[in-house]
């Protein structure tokens, strides 16, 4: 029982969210807990709960201030950014994306200026591609994978953008795959294993760039995905993904390699080198912080920073890939 109690830091912690969100949660009623002597306490299977999406109407918490507690000592400064909802108020800078590595971006930023508005929307790839559209960031990341051009977002920039030039910067490439149980009890090896019957998957929501490489995939495979057990069984992170597997609710999920910190009981199979691009409209190309954010991204401390977390390849990080 002493085992299946968690501290508000360790929720914090599997949530990725800061300690003041957490409280946050339990006094607006959205994660129930119990005091321990002067301690709140937070149960494993409320926190599962949580993540498995039974009481969807709370994930827009995870868009509250992002913690750092996965970030390298070097950058767990405080946070100079905040978080935004889908109604976009202003005339604050907002760069929309769900990745960490945008967390270390921010506070580049921040260092750049103290007195910059930084605001974070975690809209998917494809969601936020529109938004930029639309005008409602500044910046959208994505990581939008076409299967007939076996290439990555600028198919989809040209369509969803039609008559406004973009300019594509990349952040770097990491490898998307599997997220299966420890030890691979399954035996699951690739694509392939979704036609299995005894494999139940958890899924992404549409418009982000995983569920958008699951779908395509499964389209060449002539595979209808309302077939697979679980495939509407949504989660809006790679993290909520993992530790549902983790958890044995589902036998695979598919996500990137680094939404596998900080969770326990998961193996990886990566089966694919994606691109995760950062894109802005080629007008703003020679603004401020446009121009800072395109200096930050081809600096060596940026890469270094990324290279610390161990799942990105910088090759081609701050390389302008296409406009």
């Amino acid at each position: 029982m002493e085992n299946d109690l968690l501290s508000a830091q360790e929720v914090a912690d599997i949530l990725k969210i800061s300690r003041n969100t957490v409280y946050e949660l339990i006094k607006r009623g959205d994660l129930n807990s119990s005091k321990v002597g002067k301690q709140v306490r937070v149960t494993r299977n409320e926190v599962n709960t949580y993540l498995n999406g039974s009481a969807q109407k709370t994930i827009s918490v995870m868009r509250d201030i992002p913690s750092t507690a996965a970030l390298p000592k070097a950058l767990k400064k405080q946070n100079t950014y905040q978080a935004v909802d889908e109604n976009i108020r202003g005339n604050e800078f907002i760069i929309c994306g769900q990745d960490i590595s945008l967390d270390i971006l921010a506070n580049h930023l921040g260092a750049y200026s103290d007195t910059m508005q930084l605001y974070r929307s975690y809209l998917a790839s494809y969601n936020g591609i529109y938004a930029l559209y639309q005008g409602r960031v500044n910046i959208a990341t994505a990581h939008l994978w076409d299967g007939d051009l076996d290439e990555y977002n600028a198919s989809y920039i040209k369509k969803m953008m039609p008559g406004i030039p973009a300019l594509t910067i990349r952040i770097g490439k990491r490898r998307q795959g599997f997220y299966v149980q420890k030890n691979n009890p399954k035996g699951i090896n690739g694509w392939s294993d979704l036609k299995r019957r005894d494999i139940t998957i958890v899924n992404r929501e549409r418009g982000s760039g995983t569920r958008v490489l699951l779908d395509e995939k499964l389209r060449l495979m002539g595979m209808i995905g309302d077939y697979i057990e679980g495939y509407h069984h949504e989660c809006k992170s790679h993290l909520a993904v993992a530790s549902l597997v983790s958890h044995k609710e589902a036998d695979l999920g598919i996500g990137s390699e680094t939404g596998l910190m900080n969770v326990a009981g998961i193996d990886f199979i990566p089966l694919q080198t994606e691109c995760y691009d950062l894109v802005m409209r080629l007008v703003d190309a020679d603004k401020q912080p446009y121009k800072r954010i395109m200096e930050i991204l081809a600096s060596d401390e940026f890469k270094m920073d990324l290279q610390l977390l161990g799942c990105y390849d910088t090759q081609e990080t701050g390389k302008i890939i296409w406009n």
